[in-house]
């Protein structure tokens, strides 16, 4: 599929490239032609003027004038140059008085001054200008002068040439660059396309485990008409929906948030004062685990300093993300008395060098396991856990995978960022937000 769409693109690309180059040099050919044709026309006109000023015009008796052709016209000797200018001079009857020529040419008599193409031959064209004598509205006769229309075809004839050979060199050359272009163009999407893949799998497998135990708990209800157990199989019919629930509104939130329609109330709001609500919320949870939850605000800045720009509820969802992540995956099997420790710490960055102003770093930091080197990469990926092991015991397992990729999300809607460093020992998660000015 991805083949045939690099081949369409290139076919497109080459094909579009071909159409504009013929109609550039079409465009070329026929300013040139028009240019050439019009050169030789002022030439001739120029030796119409020439010949008018020299003609010896007498006056006959009683009445009218006419040329002295042997005063106006000197015998010339043949000559064979192929530039050469011929002159004919015809009596305002039409006939043939003078000419240049070494033989007359069988062609009728026309008035043609402004130009006209004639031809004599296969290979035999002329340009002409006819101009009629006249003295006070007396005709003396016509003057036809001719030049050879070699002067236009030869240089047309090469530059067709050079045009022909030069659009070939630039389609082919257009036909690589197009294939190389479409391979580019069609890399992201080929990206794209493994991602849609592996998420539709992924979301498949979330949602098929939940409906088939909500479709046993049913049969069983069905079944087994004892009130205590119907009861309980519609208890777990509840935490299953709900649970598919969850699961539905974040794959919802993460579509909304790839298609840029992510609805968010973006206000003034103090980061600090949120992460304390944040903190309330989790330390219930921590309690049960036993571990210590600790938010450490660190500088002497005013209120006015911990203020962002952005939405409460999904900021709010942001951190909850990342530390109830730290409380599900930081602390696997048994940690004896080692005191089990989240802290989070929040900073004001001031401006760097590329910087164009100051900036939030909240840190989420616990000193569990780690995560290993190779897994870090692949960590804000939707539907991606580690290895069920490295769970804290106490945590539910029915995780769908999608708390961190919801967080890099919300970060990136309100143009911060989040990083992951994992050592031997302990994960740091940071967050960094531009402050509200």
């Amino acid at each position: 599929m991805f083949q045939t769409t690099r081949n369409r693109l290139a076919l497109w690309y080459t094909a579009i490239t071909a159409v504009l180059l013929l109609v550039f040099a079409t465009g070329v050919y026929f300013y040139v032609r028009y240019t050439l044709i019009e050169r030789i026309d002022d030439t001739l006109k120029h030796v119409v003027e020439v010949v008018e000023r020299s003609l010896i015009i007498e006056p006959d008796d009683p009445v009218g004038y006419h040329i002295n052709l042997e005063a106006s016209f000197r015998q010339q000797s043949p000559t064979v140059e192929d530039d050469r200018i011929d002159l004919e001079f015809f009596n305002p009857a039409g006939e043939l008085l003078w000419s240049t020529f070494s033989e007359p040419l069988v062609l009728p008599l026309e008035w043609h001054p402004r130009g006209e193409t004639v031809r004599l031959g296969d290979d035999y064209l002329l340009r002409q200008i006819t101009d009629r004598l006249e003295v006070d509205r007396y005709v003396l006769g016509y003057l036809r002068v001719s030049h050879p229309w070699f002067e236009v075809t030869r240089p047309i004839r090469k530059l067709v040439l050079d045009l022909s050979l030069g659009i070939a060199i630039m389609i082919t050359c257009g036909a690589v660059i197009g294939w190389l272009l479409s391979g580019i163009a069609i890399e992201p999407v080929k990206d794209s396309y493994q991602q849609l893949r592996q998420f539709t799998a992924d979301a498949s497998h979330e949602l098929r485990n939940p409906i088939a135990m909500i479709q046993t708990n049913v049969q069983m209800a069905i079944a087994y008409p004892d009130p205590d157990q119907r009861q309980q199989n519609l208890k777990v019919i509840e935490r299953l929906t709900q649970r598919l629930g969850r699961l539905v509104n974040d794959l919802l939130f993460l579509a909304r948030s790839d298609s840029g329609v992510l609805q968010a109330e973006f206000e003034r709001l103090p980061l600090d004062a949120l992460l304390l609500e944040v903190i309330e919320e989790q330390r219930a949870i921590c309690r049960q685990e036993k571990i210590e939850l600790q938010l450490d605000i660190q500088g002497d800045a005013t209120e006015e300093a911990y203020l962002i720009l952005g939405d409460w509820d999904q900021m709010a969802r942001l951190f909850t993300n990342l530390i109830g992540n730290a409380i599900a995956y930081a602390f696997p099997g048994d940690w004896g008395d080692k005191p089990k420790q989240i802290t989070v710490t929040m900073a004001l960055k001031e401006k760097t060098g590329r910087t164009t102003g100051e900036t939030l770093q909240v840190t989420v930091k616990d000193n569990g396991i780690g995560i290993p080197a190779e897994n870090l990469t692949n960590i804000f990926d939707r539907f991606y856990r580690l290895d069920p092991a490295r769970t804290n015991p106490g945590e539910s397992s029915t995780g769908s995978g999608l708390g961190l990729a919801i967080a890099a999300a919300i970060a990136k809607n309100h143009k911060g960022k989040i990083t992951v460093e994992s050592k031997d020992q302990g994960t740091t998660f940071s967050v960094f937000l531009p402050r509200a000015t």
